[in-house]
């Protein structure tokens, strides 16, 4: 009974480790598709529309120092106007069509095979933590970083970088 139930334990953690590697070769699928729509199972894009809001908002944030904002009448005022704007303009322009070219533009610079799929470009896949899992395309210096969350059953993209 104890080697069935180590057999099942060990099975279930090699389904486990191999889950995100099928969601990848699914996704290089979904990439090959015409409509963009194909990709929409792989794509959290509010968590990728709010990802770029956070770092839009960091960014505004380093442009504008805090001291100079309180001394500076209207300051505080410009530094959150940039920052809503540029989050509504960021929900209009992520779109899955922009996440769908950015996985295909990254593969091309990744790789030197034509078509360029969007397996063959990753020089790096393995997980963050139980429910991350981190994907490289291409080599360090020139890279794009797709990151995934397991979210219910699948695994989705909810980060790029790059």
């Amino acid at each position: 009974m104890a080697r069935i139930f180590v057999f099942l334990l060990a099975f279930c953690l090699i389904a486990f480790g191999a889950w995100p590697y099928y969601g990848l070769y699914r996704l290089d699928q979904a990439l090959s598709e015409p409509d963009a729509s194909a990709i929409a199972p792989f794509v959290d894009l509010s968590a990728i529309q709010e990802s770029y809001k956070a770092r839009l908002s960091s960014g505004v944030d380093s442009m504008l120092p805090e001291a100079d904002r309180t001394s500076v009448p209207g300051l505080e005022w410009l530094a959150k106007s940039l920052q809503q704007v540029g989050g509504q303009a960021l929900d209009q322009v992520i779109t899955l069509e922009l996440v769908r070219s950015m996985l295909r533009e990254a593969a091309i610079r990744a790789t030197d095979e034509r078509p360029a799929y969007f397996l063959a470009g990753v020089d790096y896949a393995f997980f963050a933590s139980w429910n991350r899992f981190r994907v490289r395309l291409g080599e360090q210096t020139d890279a794009t970083e797709v990151l995934m969350r397991l979210e219910g059953i699948h695994w989705r993209i909810t980060d790029i970088r790059g």
